[in-house]
């Protein structure tokens, strides 16, 4: 089965809005520029948990089979010189890499780049000028690490049992150091 545009040709992974890969809509197959490949043309299956590569190099017809975890993550890249902006699933092998999506104008590029890692649960990276891969954001494992939030008080099960004017109250004042006048017999002060 293949992708085919509406004039019967093959269409490239996310090269317009009606050629659209949707992430949400998993399995899917198209076909990618390869030119490795003898046609230029190499046929992709993406899954959730799989990616399978088909393409034909000198006449052998090779598929590669990988697991989406041997991937390093969903990469934002920049082409300044095209003027366009492609979301790509990264692989530590370049001929691996698979793009996904790709756009002349950055307005829909960050939700796809983000919807694409969410859905594949990789993790998020971008691309520098030098080509080299990092994390937008700090994390550990899974975890992504920023400056704590102060917590909002939230209405609850629990706000019903609890007198909301406890939480206003202030502490007293301490009464160390405060004047103690002892053996006087008036507290009220006469002229």
């Amino acid at each position: 089965m293949r992708r085919q545009a509406a004039d019967g040709r093959t269409a490239a992974a996310g090269s317009s809005r009606n050629k659209r890969l949707d992430p949400f809509s998993l399995p899917l197959r198209f076909e990618a520029s390869d030119p490795a490949a003898d046609a230029r043309v190499r046929s992709i299956e993406l899954t959730r948990e799989r990616v399978v590569v088909r393409r034909s190099v000198r006449g052998m017809l090779m598929a590669v089979n990988l697991p989406v975890a041997s991937y390093l993550g969903v990469a934002l890249r920049i082409d300044p010189a095209a003027g366009t902006m492609a979301v790509v699933l990264e692989h530590r092998d370049g001929a691996l890499s698979l793009p996904l999506y790709r756009a002349q104008d950055g307005a829909d590029i960050v939700a796809e780049w983000q919807s694409w890692a969410r859905v594949l649960r990789l993790p998020l990276l971008i691309a520098g000028a030098d080509g080299r891969l990092r994390e937008p954001f700090a994390r550990i494992g899974a975890l992504h690490i920023g400056i704590a939030v102060a917590r909002r008080r939230r209405r609850s099960a629990v706000r019903a049992r609890r007198p909301a004017i406890l939480l206003r109250r202030r502490a007293g004042a301490s009464l160390t150091g405060a004047a103690v006048h002892r053996g006087e017999r008036e507290m009220i002060a006469r002229n």
